[in-house]
């Protein structure tokens, strides 16, 4: 172990007013995304007395497959998950994960403002970028382990439909 750890006095990027709350990851079986070539699973995260509304889901669903038919989200054959997350009940994120290559999870992520009267587009990040925050990590965390359990499987239809059942909800 390092002995010398003087810099870490200096290393901080939590504001010290900063009160870490919990929020609500909710699997929404009846809401995925489903297209004729990909399948994602849907949730939500918010806070526990935050509603989306169901418009704005649908809004949102509404907006991922004109992306996908128009080329802007290349999915086709990809099973996955949407991340569909609410922040302080005027910001949303769009999180699109899909596995490739055997082991590999790809992300697309749209965000919208409803302060701004936004619709939703895609975040455009730099070179270091965020990838999760860690309410979203609570879907992403089952999910890795859930991708786990069918890359172990025979990967057939009954695979594929035991994998889409196989879904995360509680307190993060």
């Amino acid at each position: 172990m390092t002995t010398n750890l003087s810099h870490l006095e200096a290393i901080t990027n939590v504001d010290a007013d900063y009160r870490h709350y919990a929020k609500d990851v909710i699997a929404l079986p009846d809401h995925d995304l489903v297209l004729p070539d990909a399948h994602l699973k849907w949730y939500e995260v918010r806070e526990p007395q935050d509603v989306v509304e169901d418009g704005l889901r649908e809004q949102a669903k509404a907006f991922l497959r004109d992306q996908a038919a128009t080329g802007g989200l290349d999915i086709s054959g990809d099973l996955g998950f949407v991340i569909h997350h609410l922040c302080r009940g005027e910001f949303y994120f769009l999180i699109v994960c899909t596995w490739r290559r055997e082991n590999e999870m790809w992300q697309t992520v749209y965000i919208r403002d409803m302060q701004q009267h936004d619709d939703f587009r895609r975040l455009e990040q730099g070179r270091h970028r965020e990838v999760l925050c860690v309410w979203e990590m609570g879907a992403l965390l089952h999910e890795q382990q859930a991708w786990i359990r069918y890359l172990y499987s025979d990967r057939d239809v009954q695979a594929r439909i035991a994998y889409l059942d196989d879904r995360f909800t509680g307190t993060v």
